[in-house]
């Protein structure tokens, strides 16, 4: 017996279902009731009552107003019906008459059916996938940054979010909204009187009474009881402000350092900002780029104010640091002022020929519904059926922040580099900038390279006219430059990833000698860009880039304070090294192929036998002393690793994991120290460890879900015979670190690095090495999901019987043949494909446990 109290929404959806099971036909009583046969009218009946009782008990827990009762005396009658007909005094049998009054009552039931759940029903028919996504996952941080809820195209470079309170980083709990991305501006709408300080115009706002959307974003600004609501293009931003009546309404525009400001007659605006790297330091740039905006009003200005500094006056042009532009003007209760801002790279020029190109009217509905077709179809390109809602919510919003970057930033066929400082004629292919490949080679570029092989091709294309342009493959590329943050030469990865699938337009030959001259000449330094020091250089003779010894002094100039992460640069560059040897075994340069080779086997060099870690060793080769595995090296390890411990670094070698798991001695050393991870304690409080190791969110032992280096780590157990356990650990870690709130993220998502991780392992596959063209099998969360690849192919991953509980796979096909090993190969699927796997709620201890049937890796090559 359910309680009264049930949800009125569940009764609903019960309801409904009850409804649509009891279909018209079931319960037609046929005009022919003399050949009626009492089992179906029996039928009819049992599905009726469930119907009536629904309706009582549902309408008993809505609000007295809108209560409604069903007459008890009809139902009564009708649901006790006589097995033997009896003559009314008209002559019609008493069956007759009831199965004329059940007809009628069915019809408004029926009625009552579609006014009570049309809206329910026409919800769940037609949710598109962008309905899904919910920007506002993780707008608070497990403890560093949390996401911002971007409103644009997918890699636009109009990227808009409402600019909250300085100081709250956790940005869903920030109490104000004080502007909008206006390019090198920010925008903002007030009344009452008018400052030059941007705070002064700051609003309260409340999630409650926000819209946020990937095409949309609106909230009131309850300070001013003003609505805001913003879309984007391309290359422009598209804002609508509703005002209260009032005699000084205020739109304002505010810009910061290095600033330029000009009033254009009584409706447009321009100006722009010079830009620093938005992460880290630039690398040995000394050119100059600025963001420029040109925005038009949709009502002239009745007066106006510019300011600088604290000089508030009605003067047009501005130039220098905190400079500002304020209208003045009055109106009437529910007055729709609209704002069109066009940005660009290479000229305030440009930034008005990107607004009349983009957006050539005043239509904000059109633009806003342009915009949600675009992220429909790109979100469309995976099309999953079956899963919770919260798991597709989940699921489409981290699709979403996927698409978000690089940007690019090119406009009528020309880009700006910040790498020569000039305007180049892009010839075809698009520009991108705005990347972090520490964090995205691992899965966005892999999960993008699924999805448009042909705009990867280009970004590797802008990562070679970098090159070209500066004389240094790029790491972190901004708009501005290279910046000087985190380790290793990861350009490599994307490159060989993509030669390694089969999509190689582009000039390989060029790639190469870039790939070659960051490996050989370029620092590896974390935090620093430029040529070689006297550390690096121990790296290739000894084989390992050498920590300070216990005691030691710091003796390179160099080193930021970031440290030497000595042990994390030698994993991760011999990993590089690795790429390198790819592709010059591509080329046919056997000597170099050797070299890189040799140095991809410098993991070794620093795993210590005697602890069973990946341990730093100092320039004379010895082991640093008192070295412990979980907390030493510092602050954040980095000392010895970046950001976390040896713990998840010793299982740093995604290009041979069949020497790794050698190196600890076999498989079942290698699980039962990988089970260890899982499983192991802080050696301290859990508040020390975090405090040392705040990047290291989303625990599972000393398992880090919320930072990079741990990403490949759960599908290990691929390459050691168990696949069972990666089956059963994606899936703990999907359901325990991604939720569908504000706290949804297990970490920093660092330009959808995190997000990918999750779109990848829900659709039940993953690539550990990239460069390797294979991906290692999961465990999938929905029942089907269609993948449309760039070449207009589709892959389909079907997973039979698939719950919450049936995660192990039983057996597995693919494309019509079994398949008896934990992977396959992208040309499996590059043309299209289907993975058939059969789910259930037990292990299958032997379905790709074989050693012959492992993942291939540098020692284990495959044929």
């Amino acid at each position: 017996m359910v309680p009264h109290s049930s949800s009125p929404s569940g009764e609903k959806r019960l309801l409904c279902t009850a409804w649509a099971r009891s279909s018209y036909q079931d319960s037609t009583v046929s005009s022919n009731t003399r050949g009626m046969n009492y089992a179906s009218t029996s039928s009819f009946v049992s599905r009726s009552t469930i119907v009536r009782r629904l309706y009582r008990r549902y309408f008993r827990t809505c609000n007295d107003a809108c209560r409604v009762r069903i007459s008890e005396a009809t139902p009564v009658k009708i649901f006790h019906l006589r097995r033997q007909p009896t003559s009314d005094h008209s002559g019609k049998t008493e069956m007759e008459s009831m199965i004329r009054t059940m007809k009628h009552v069915h019809r408004f039931l029926v009625l009552a059916m579609v006014l009570l759940c049309g809206s329910y029903l026409k919800a769940q028919h037609t949710k598109e996938p962008v309905d899904f996504v919910s920007p506002n996952i993780g707008g608070i941080g497990q403890l560093l940054t949390a996401t911002i809820p971007y409103v644009q195209y997918p890699h636009g470079m109009a990227r808009l979010a409402p600019v909250t309170t300085p100081g709250i980083t956790d940005r869903y709990l920030a109490d104000k909204i004080y502007g909008f991305p206006a390019g090198a501006a920010m925008l903002m709408a007030s009344v009452g009187d008018k400052s030059v300080h941007p705070e002064d115009y700051a609003s309260d706002f409340d999630h409650d009474f926000e819209t946020s959307t990937p095409y949309y974003y609106a909230a009131d600004l309850q300070s001013w009881n003003i609505t805001a609501e913003l879309t984007a293009i391309r290359q422009a931003a598209f804002y609508r402000f509703t005002f209260p009546a009032t005699d000084h309404a205020h739109l304002v525009l505010s810009m910061k350092d290095h600033a330029e400001l000009n009033v254009i007659g009584n409706n447009a605006v321009e100006g722009s900002e010079k830009i620093v790297g938005p992460v880290g330091e630039l690398s040995g740039n000394a050119g100059e780029t600025r963001e420029y905006f040109y925005a038009e009003f949709s009502r002239p200005f009745a007066s106006y104010s510019t300011w600088q500094g604290s000089d508030l006056a009605s003067v047009a042009k501005r130039s220098g640091d905190d400079l500002g532009f304020v209208t003045d003007t009055n109106t009437k209760s529910g007055e729709k002022i609209e704002v069109r801002i066009g940005i660009s790279y290479i000229s305030m020029e440009q930034a008005h020929r990107n607004l009349q190109r983009e957006i050539p009217g005043w239509n904000f509905d059109q633009v806003k519904a342009d915009t949600r077709s675009v992220w429909n179809k790109a979100l469309g390109a995976v099309d999953v059926q079956g899963g919770s809602e919260k798991q597709r919510t989940i699921f489409y919003t981290a699709l979403y922040r996927s698409l978000g970057r690089m940007t690019d930033i090119t406009e009528d066929g020309k880009y700006f580099s910040g790498y020569d400082h000039a305007v180049h004629n892009a010839e075809g292919h698009d520009f991108y900038i705005d990347d972090g490949l520490w964090d995205t080679y691992r899965s966005l570029h892999p999960l993008q390279m699924l999805l448009d092989a042909n705009q990867q091709q280009d970004m590797i294309r802008s990562y070679l006219r970098m090159y070209e342009q500066s004389g240094w493959l790029p790491s972190f590329p901004s708009v501005a430059g290279d910046q000087e943050v985190m380790i290793g030469h990861h350009a490599a990865s994307l490159i060989a990833d993509a030669y390694a699938k089969g999509y190689r337009d582009f000039d390989l030959n060029l790639a190469y000698a870039a790939m070659r001259k960051n490996a050989t000449e370029a620092t590896m330094l974390p935090w620093r860009r430029g040529p070689l020091t006297s550390l690096d250089k121990t790296y290739f003779e000894k084989g390992f880039f050498p920590a300070l010894a216990k005691d030691e002094a710091e003796t390179e100039p160099q080193v930021t304070g970031e440290r030497r992460q000595a042990v994390s640069v030698t994993l991760e560059n011999a990993y590089d090294d690795w790429c390198v040897a790819q592709l010059a075994k591509a080329l046919g340069k056997q000597s170099d192929e050797a070299y890189f080779t040799r140095l991809a086997h410098n993991y070794q060099v620093v795993f210590n036998r005697d602890i069973g870690f990946m341990a730093p060793k100092s320039a004379d080769g010895q082991w640093v002393a008192d070295f412990d595995p979980k907390l030493g090296g510092g602050q954040g390890a980095r000392a010895y690793f970046t950001e976390v411990d040896s713990w998840i670094y010793t299982f740093n070698v995604q290009h041979d994991v069949a020497g790794l798991i050698q190196l600890m001695g076999g498989r079942d050393s290698f699980n039962k120290k990988l089970d260890q991870l899982f499983v192991e304690q802080y050696g301290t409080s859990k508040f020390h460890f975090l405090d040392q190791f705040p990047d290291a969110t989303g625990l599972v032992g000393l398992y880090a879900q919320g930072n990079e280096p741990s990403f490949h780590i759960p599908y290990l157990y691929d390459f050691s015979g168990q696949p069972w356990k990666t089956q059963r650990r994606v899936r703990q870690l999907m359901d325990i670190w991604y939720g569908d709130g504000p706290l949804g993220i297990p970490g920093d998502d660092d330009g959808g690095a995190t997000s990918s991780w999750y779109v990848l392992s829900a659709l039940g596959f993953y690539p550990v090495c990239p460069g390797s063209p294979e991906y290692e099998i999961g465990s999938p969360i929905f029942a089907k999901s269609v993948i449309r690849l760039g070449n207009g192919k589709t892959f389909n991953v079907i997973a039979n019987h698939v719950s919450d509980r049936n995660k192990y796979i039983q057996s597995a096909q693919l494309n019509g043949k079994t398949l008896k090993k934990a992977w396959f190969e992208h040309a499996d699927i590059s043309n299209g494909g289907t993975l058939i796997l059969e789910m259930t709620d037990k292990p299958n201890l032997e379905w790709g446990s074989a050693p012959e049937d492992a993942p291939p890796s540098m020692s284990n090559p495959s044929e």
